[in-house]
Order: structure tokens, then sequence, then C-alpha cells
């Protein structure tokens, strides 16, 4: 069982001044939800090597079980500066894809012609695909085989408009998570802000927020255990 996990190569938060890149724990829980599970993974961003780490996730409210197990775990630390370059990615090795979130994928994985082409390349090789809170926006420009939006009338979920003003971060992103997938034709849903929430439609898995990552990881597994 072979997973491929995807990572942003961004690394500014807008014109803020201020660092963003990969939430943590969206990594850290499903990364020990799969390898505890015995699957191989590789981590791919667009850029290759160190992904940018959002220094907000790395704070001490925001540590959980697994970010702390992953920052003590040298083999993964290790993983996660080597990430492959994702233009060097063959779906064809890969059983199934995960992409975590943190707001660094809105402006980089959004637009990357290749992310787009490996999600539609995923799902037309019959394989699943997971994304969870900001990464269900990097779902922006994939297209379905007839052309359509790919979340046109699929269930979907992602980071809520109130969990981002929550965040204060409305004005700074580049499009609002919820939004766009409702602007798409998805048919979005979501619980209270950081509460647990995860969509399946066929291949296609969202989560809401950090505290989804697990359980959208969970589902990735059972949709291969299938």
């Amino acid at each position: 069982m072979k997973i491929l996990v995807v990572l942003t190569s961004h690394a500014d938060l807008g014109d803020t001044g201020k660092k963003t890149g990969f939430w943590l724990e969206e990594l850290a829980a499903p990364y020990y939800v799969f390898t505890d599970a015995g699957a191989e993974l590789t981590l791919a961003s667009p850029k290759g090597g160190q992904p940018p780490l959002d220094p907000s996730s790395a704070a001490p409210d925001a540590q959980t079980d697994a970010t702390r197990r992953f920052e003590a775990d040298a083999e993964a630390i290790a993983a996660l500066a080597a990430t492959k370059r994702l233009a060097e990615v063959n779906v064809a090795d890969y059983d199934a894809v995960f992409y975590p979130g943190g707001h660094g994928p809105l402006w980089d994985l959004a637009n990357d012609p290749t992310s787009i082409s490996l999600i539609q390349d995923t799902l037309a090789a019959d394989k699943p695909i997971a994304l969870v809170c900001h990464a269900p926006g990097v779902l922006r420009d994939v297209k379905a085989a007839d052309g359509a939006p790919l979340v046109k009338g699929k269930s979907v979920t992602g980071f809520t408009n109130s969990e981002e003003a929550a965040v204060g971060l409305t004005d700074v992103v580049p499009f609002l998570v919820e939004d766009m997938l409702a602007e798409r034709g998805g048919n979005y849903s979501k619980t209270a802000d950081w509460g647990v929430h995860v969509v399946s439609d066929g291949l296609l898995i969202t989560g809401q927020n950090p505290a989804s990552s697990a359980r959208a990881a969970d589902t990735l597994l059972a949709a291969l255990q299938k």
C-alpha cells in the first residue's frame, strides 16, 4: 500500500510579511494513521526538498499527540526534509493520494498544472484521494472527465468561512475555500467550527479542518481496503 502525500512549497502569507506553509497536525496525524497501518509513504511538493511549516501550527496551543510524535521522529523529519518534486511523481506508482492543508496550498497548489493533472489522473485511475482543511482549495481548477468542475454535484467540505474569519485571514487569502467549492457547484457541508467533519463522495474524500485530518486519513484507508 503506497500513498503519496502532497505538501505546499509556498511560505509567504499574502502581503502580511508573515509566514505560512503546511499545517503540522494535518501532516502528522495522517502520517501515523498511514504508517501504523503499514503503508509506505512518499512526500512530495512543487519545489521538492523541505516544505515550509506554518509557524502557527508549531505553537504550543496547536500541539497534539501526533505532532509531538512527529517532531520526535527522526525518520519522519528526514522524509519531510527531502520531499520529492511533484513533477517527478508518477500516479501509477501509488494507490492513493493525500493532501494536508495549511494556507500555503491556496497560493501554489491551487494553480499548479502538475497538481491539477495529478488529481485528475488519480481519479481517472480509480484511486482515492483525500484533502483536508485548506487543501480542498486545490480542487478549484480540477476538471471532471466531461470538462465540468470536478466538485460539481459532489458532496464536499473544507475550511469554513467562519473558521477563516476566526483566524483573521478572510481578507488575506486569495480565495475562501467554502465559497469556492459552493461556486463550482459542490454540495458543501460543514459542522461547528473546529469540529470533526469528513465527507466522502466516491473516490473523493474531504475534511473540514485540522481536527478532521485523522478521520480523513482513516476514511482514505477504508476506501483503499474496499
